[in-house]
């Protein structure tokens, strides 16, 4: 790793105690505490995909999924927010260079947050889009300084056709946070400190320099970081929940060590057969998704550093098949750990009770439906796929 990506690293395990003290509270809260934002953004965590001509540490891809592994090992909704807000550059360069100039022109912490779902209407005017909308699970929103929106662009009373047949052009609306209003709706399940909120505007201009192609966009950045954002995006995602298993597998292995004995039982939990063969089994599983998930991150960064050609479509297959592999694996490794931690994880001061409602509201996540998986197979046996929400 780069002496930056090194530095970054060793911060975020020399925060990690804290922050993992602080899930409770965090939960609670839910959003991130100021206090816990500062030394986020003071260990680099916010300006690390941000190029160096920015002033940014521009670290590579297997870094930035160690560090977020490491934070969301500590606490899943540190995780899962600083990996939306470090992921800011690289959507922001999908915009004209001069935009994205102007947006880093006071220094490398910006951050942003939003919605890829096209939830709003962008009717298109003069110099730009007349934008109306409204858009759920966007992660961090309350510590924004910018906020995106995808919409349908309107044009002449009715959609403008996209580059695909049959669908309509969606654009990313970009606005200040001062211009949205935030709707207190992140009452939920699990991961419950990200503040998801859903976020509106109402008729509001957006110069068209200020709008950006999620899917289709191309990057105004060199650089490999900016070749493959949304396969990254993808993987991190996919690394937050190995933090999550990572985390889950943690607290039940600390708390069978204290030799603890179920009622009834003949033997405490650590000399119990059947509770090793769960934690062997869970660490193996854990040790193989991270594995095949670093795997497939080399092999992006490779053809992100090299400029090999690939089939867009294929590689985009197969990435997003993996993560949605990972994250079920995950999944089941923290359903193991709940189970090895007996009675006392169903209470809402269990790590382990927090850790299972995490996970299994992560794995909600669009880009990790079963049909990532469908997908794959259909390439392997020579059938077309088509993406869609």
């Amino acid at each position: 790793m780069a002496d930056a990506a090194t530095r970054i690293l060793q911060a975020v395990r020399d925060l990690a105690p804290m922050i993992n003290g602080r899930g409770a509270e965090i939960e609670a809260a839910r959003r991130i505490p100021a206090d816990v934002l500062t030394a986020l953004s003071s260990a680099g965590c916010f300006r690390m995909l941000v190029p160096r001509s920015h002033g940014g540490e521009e670290i590579d891809l297997l870094s930035s999924i160690q560090i977020l592994e490491t934070l969301a090992t500590a606490d899943s909704a540190v995780g899962w927010t600083v990996m939306i807000g470090c992921e800011t550059p690289q959507l922001l360069a999908l915009l004209p260079r001069h935009s994205f100039d102007a947006l880093y022109a006071e220094g490398p912490e910006v951050i942003m947050g939003g919605g890829f779902a096209p939830q709003g209407e962008a009717r298109v005017v003069a110099g730009g889009y007349r934008v109306t909308g409204r858009w759920g699970f966007a992660s961090g929103c309350q510590h924004c300084s910018w906020l995106l929106g995808n919409c349908v662009v309107v044009e002449d009373g009715r959609p403008r056709p996209g580059l695909v047949e049959g669908m309509p052009e969606l654009r990313g609306m970009l606005f200040q946070a001062g211009e949205t209003e935030i709707l207190d709706t992140w009452k939920v399940v699990g991961l419950r400190g990200t503040g998801s909120h859903d976020i509106a505007v109402k008729d509001i201009f957006v110069p068209e320099e200020r709008s950006l192609d999620i899917f289709s966009g191309q990057s105004s950045i060199p650089g490999p970081l900016f070749r493959f954002p949304l396969l990254e995006f993808s993987l991190h995602i996919a690394t937050v929940a190995v933090g999550i298993a990572q985390g889950a597998l943690d607290e039940v292995v600390k708390f069978v060590g204290t030799k603890k004995q179920r009622l009834y039982a003949r033997a405490p939990l650590v000399e119990t057969p059947l509770v090793q063969y769960r934690l062997g089994y869970a660490e193996t599983s854990l040790r193989a998704a991270r594995a095949l998930l670093r795997s497939e991150a080399e092999r992006v960064w490779h053809l992100a550093v090299t400029g090999e050609e690939v089939e867009d479509a294929a590689l985009t297959t197969r990435i997003l098949a993996t993560d949605s592999w990972v994250a079920q694996t995950c999944a089941a490794i923290v359903d193991t750990c709940y189970t090895v931690g007996g009675g006392p994880s169903i209470y809402d001061s269990s790590p382990l009770q927090r850790r299972l409602r995490d996970i299994h509201t992560l794995t909600q996540h669009a880009s990790l439906s079963e049909s990532t998986l469908t997908r794959n197979g259909a390439v392997l046996v020579g059938q077309a796929v088509a993406f869609g929400f």
